[in-house]
């Protein structure tokens, strides 16, 4: 019996002694207070909650939070709050813990526009921000589409999986592309050439209006656009997100994985896109031989040798295949003139395919970057960045004989990059920034088509030099700047007659870009702000020797050996003003006068080739006004219900011919109702949070300012596409789930886009649901 008993008493010391030898203090506390990044006012009904736990609260009227009988550990805390971006903090708790966190809150995230509320000037350039949010909602789209959701921006399209952004009228050789701070380099001359970057790697995409972003090499023509991946969080745990998209037109699919790791031997990071559409559908037939696939991937390494010295490699690979509209390739005159006026395009079937055949294009893109910062100080620092980038364009015609496989275009582009640049802040606030940019491009025609190259052969050397300043003075902030390239192109082409011969040129340009800017702050209310610009741009490549057939746009080409440097002067005039707590309002005016603008004009002529018979268009030279506005507002009805309006005027004229230029955007109204929930919507044991329903509307009118006998056919007619979307986030455990249902066109309506080369032969798209699903952990 004794020894029964010391036995018991034994076993329960067995069990008892893990508790009582390794109980953990469950009575520590996390705390804390959530503010607005830029106004550093409390952010009230955020929600909180410690991933691994079901533990989850809302801030109060000061902003504040409070989680109590916590255990000692680790912890993943997640803040959400409805006009801000989600985020994710670490925690290692030991003892009671206070945090103070911060939020960006946005003015307006209706359209996947961030316009940041009262945040003080960085740049007197007219700057909007696509969010990661917004990019994730919208993974369906292409780059390009996704920019469409900006105002003053549109796009040029070649049916609907080829897209490039024209901002206030101007794309392709005079607009920038940054991908990751390098400047895109590919066959960006061409109508139909997409921008081959994958914007799903992007954090947040930007959008600088005005008179360009001087420290940038390209065009200071236009605008620049920036894609830009996020650093990596020094965070020591994995982490990463899978989002997932379908879409009814097209039956599209696409999956993107995204994970990413600290460590302080090295951080890591990759992202990784699949994408395959078919045939896309207008309101009544199918687009045959429209669909398209993708399959992308990028690498992101990062480590910090010492506080003041970093390196930074970054990969990228895009590579697409692309169908075009099979209706767009005609094969005699006759049939041409009646492709233009048809209602339904040549080719057209009824049944839905996956298959991508001739006419079509493949494109590879590849970028490497290896980037170093040095800071000599607290005041100055040093940046040296070197890229490569390799481009292999090859685009199929349909050719007799069953060739259809060999291509009619194959372009491959090597670009070799070098920058450095030294910024330095002086005590009295003024910051100067300078740098030094040198690039070679050696574009090479492969010999494999058989056909006449399109463009010739040709070596580009350009060096590039910049001054920027900037300072703050009382309630006025200023910025000037200076920029000089030096271009140097070798070209080697085949003479337009016969017999053929090899024709060299060398080239050299000198282009001089110059810009300043001010803003005036009256309050944290109302700012002006003006901007001025005047740059240079020498004629590209293509400009100057393309001679042949153009696959993409289903046109021959001709270029112009006696075309001029332009000469740019741009003015823009800002207004942003919080009108009250309730209603804000944004205006943008702008300006702008080329000296010799290089234009493609359709001539009166349809050509008759071996290939078929397609229209001829021929690069020409005049002066040009451009000139136009944006404006923006917004009211907050109440609490949950906002509504927005945007409104984008654009003018283009030939001076010297007194004839309105062609191919500019249409004037176009875009607004927007949304409701947003005030409170989480408790389904299950789940709860629905930042349920927002949008009801969104998109008007274009019809392109006026254009003559009747400037183009082959008539201006399509104005039109107006309906949409809605529905968003949630729903907290797992340790996840957290994002819900968004997209219908674009929801009317079904039948409509032709102006600045879509497709419209002379075909309708645009009927209606198209997606459904996207986005996990965090």
């Amino acid at each position: 019996m004794k020894i029964t008993s010391n036995l018991n008493i034994f076993i329960t010391f067995l069990i008892l002694f893990p508790v009582l030898g390794f109980s953990q203090n469950c009575s520590l506390t996390i705390s804390g207070t959530i503010k607005d990044l830029n106004t550093g006012l409390p952010l009230e009904a955020v929600n909180v909650y410690i991933n691994s736990t079901s533990k989850g609260t809302t801030t109060d009227s000061r902003g504040f939070f409070l989680f109590s009988n916590i255990c000692k550990g680790e912890y993943h805390i997640t803040i959400s709050h409805i006009g801000c971006e989600s985020k994710q903090d670490f925690v290692h708790l030991t003892t009671d813990t206070v945090l103070n966190l911060t939020m960006e809150h946005s003015i307006n995230t209706l359209d996947g526009v961030v316009i940041t509320a009262k945040s003080k000037p960085k740049t007197t350039q007219n700057t909007k921000t696509i969010s990661k949010q917004n990019i994730t909602d919208n993974a369906n789209e292409n780059l390009s589409n996704m920019l469409e959701s900006i105002i003053g921006v549109s796009t040029l399209k070649n049916g609907s999986g080829i897209s490039k952004p024209v901002v206030h009228g101007l794309y392709g050789n005079r607009l920038t592309i940054l991908n990751n701070g390098i400047s895109q380099s590919g066959q960006q001359w061409g109508n139909d050439h997409s921008p081959e970057i994958d914007p799903l790697v992007a954090n947040k995409i930007k959008v600088i209006k005005g008179t360009s972003a001087l420290e940038y090499m390209g065009s200071n023509l236009g605008s620049v656009i920036l894609v830009e991946p996020k650093k990596i969080e020094r965070e020591p745990h994995l982490h990463g997100s899978a989002n997932y998209f379908f879409e009814t037109n097209g039956l599209g699919n696409g999956l993107n994985l995204q994970l990413q790791q600290y460590s302080p031997t090295i951080a890591w990071k990759i992202n990784a896109t699949l994408k395959k559409t078919g045939d896309r559908k207008t309101a009544t037939y199918y687009l045959n031989n429209t669909g398209n696939q993708e399959a992308n991937f990028a690498l992101q390494l990062e480590k910090s040798f010492s506080k003041k010295f970093s390196t930074d490699l970054y990969f990228s690979t895009f590579n697409t295949e692309l169908g075009v509209l099979r209706g767009s390739h005609i094969g005699n005159l006759t049939d041409l003139e009646e492709a233009l006026v048809r209602e339904i395009p040549f080719f057209t079937e009824d049944e839905f395919s996956y298959s991508i055949d001739a006419p079509k294009q493949r494109v590879h893109h590849h970028l490497l970057k290896i980037h170093s910062n040095y800071f000599i100080d607290d005041t100055q620092w040093l940046d040296f960045t070197i890229a490569g980038q390799l481009n292999n364009r090859k685009e199929f015609d349909v050719r007799r004989s069953g060739r259809s496989d060999i291509p009619a275009l194959s372009l491959q582009q090597y670009s070799y990059f070098f920058e450095g640049k030294h910024q330095k802040i002086f005590e009295n606030k003024l910051k100067l920034k300078s740098g030094f940019q040198f690039n070679i491009t050696d574009n090479t025609n492969n010999p494999e088509t058989g056909i006449l190259p399109l463009i010739p052969d040709y070596l580009s050397y350009e060096t590039g030099v910049y001054l920027l300043t900037s300072k703050k003075i009382n309630k006025s902030f200023f910025e000037i700047g200076l920029r000089y390239d030096n271009v140097k192109q070798n070209v080697v082409a085949i003479s337009r007659t016969i017999p053929r011969e090899i024709v060299r040129y060398n080239n050299h340009f000198h282009n001089f870009s110059t810009s300043g800017g001010w803003i005036y702050s009256v309050s944290n209310d109302f700012s002006f702000s003006y901007n001025v610009g005047y740059a240079t741009r020498n004629p590209a490549i293509n400009e100057l020797y393309s001679n042949g057939l153009h696959q993409g746009v289903s046109g021959i080409e001709e270029g112009n050996i006696a075309l001029q440097t332009e000469k740019s002067l741009k003015t823009t005039l800002g207004f942003n003003a919080n009108i009250s707590d309730k209603f804000s309002f944004e205006s943008l005016i702008y300006y702008q006068r080329i000296n010799d603008f290089i234009y493609l004009n359709p001539q009166d002529e349809i050509r008759l080739t071996i290939r078929g018979a397609f229209p001829v268009f021929k690069y020409e030279q005049t002066n040009a006004e451009i000139y136009g506005i944006d404006i923006s507002g917004k009211y907050q009805i109440n609490k949950s219900l906002e509504t927005k309006l945007d409104y984008s005027f654009i003018w283009a004229n030939d001076l010297r011919n007194n004839l309105p230029l062609i191919n500019f955007p249409s004037n176009n109204i875009r607004g927007s109702i949304v409701y947003e929930f005030s409170k989480s919507i408790a389904v299950g044991k789940s709860q629905l949070e930042n349920l927002t329903i949008e009801l969104n509307n998109y008007y274009v009118f019809k392109q006026n300012n254009i003559l009747e006998d400037q183009d082959f056919v008539l201006p399509p007619g104005g039109y107006n596409l309906l949409g809605v979307k529905i968003a949630t986030d729903v907290q797992l455990k340790k996840t957290r789930l994002r819900l968004t249902t997209k219908v674009d066109n929801v009317l079904n309506v039948v409509y032709r886009d102006y600045l879509n080369r497709q419209r002379y032969f075909a309708n645009d798209l009927g209606v198209n649901i997606t459904f996207g699903v986005s996990l965090k952990f």
